[in-house]
């Protein structure tokens, strides 16, 4: 099970820590507002009341130990960087950090942050991935880099095995599984033939994605 810190209860870490534990995860969230804290409290593993930019507040609370650190206060840079470097200065294990600018995100990054999420630019990305194309269904980022795609099956594809396709060497995707209607199965066997009116779940990087989704 993993486990993860959630610091700042506003609208984006309130949303996070319930679908973290949604998710089957252990969850501790902390924020300076009591009645923010009190009232997820109930919900999550544990919770704390405390300045996110005191290194021995967060030095209590054991941040080794998480899997991930979440940083969600972006209103207010100045902290959002201070918790930052001082999650990373206290060896956090990976440090997620939310910017509501763009500038925020390189000042993030500098100062230590693994990943920062830009929810509105992510938002765009992923809109735009989805309905730039008529064969794309949904899209998944990974990564910066790497990426899931719900794509319809080419129509080149069909009748065709995974192998006979060579999939993975002339598109630069996998094939993770399929889809009908609400149904989802691995794709495990090259010897899979592919067939009309099913969804296809491929990973590979941005870059392959866009090609193949533009085949559609």
């Amino acid at each position: 099970m993993r486990s993860f810190l959630v610091i700042g209860l506003g609208r984006f870490g309130r949303h996070l820590a319930l679908r973290l534990m949604e998710l089957g995860g252990e969850v501790m969230i902390m924020d300076q507002d009591e009645e923010r804290v009190a009232q997820l409290a109930g919900a999550v593993t544990a919770a704390g009341v405390g300045d996110c930019r005191d290194e021995q507040t967060l030095a209590a609370l054991g941040v080794r130990n998480f899997d991930v650190c979440f940083v969600c206060v972006s209103d207010d840079l100045q902290t959002s960087l201070e918790a930052t470097a001082a999650l990373k200065d206290l060896g956090a294990r990976y440090v997620v950090a939310r910017a509501d600018r763009e500038k925020q995100i390189r000042f993030l990054q500098q100062i230590g942050a693994d990943h920062v999420i830009h929810t509105e630019m992510d938002m765009a990305w992923r809109t735009a991935m989805r309905f730039s194309a008529r064969n794309v269904f949904d899209y998944f980022e990974l990564t910066p880099r790497y990426a899931v795609f719900e794509i319809e099956t080419p129509e080149e594809w069909v009748g065709r095995t995974v192998e006979q396709v060579d999939v993975r060497r002339r598109y630069g995707v996998t094939v993770l599984g399929l889809k009908h209607g609400e149904e989802l199965d691995p794709v495990l066997d090259p010897a899979y033939r592919f067939q009309a009116d099913t969804h296809l779940f491929v990973a590979g990087d941005k870059a392959a994605g866009v090609r193949l989704m533009r085949k559609g």
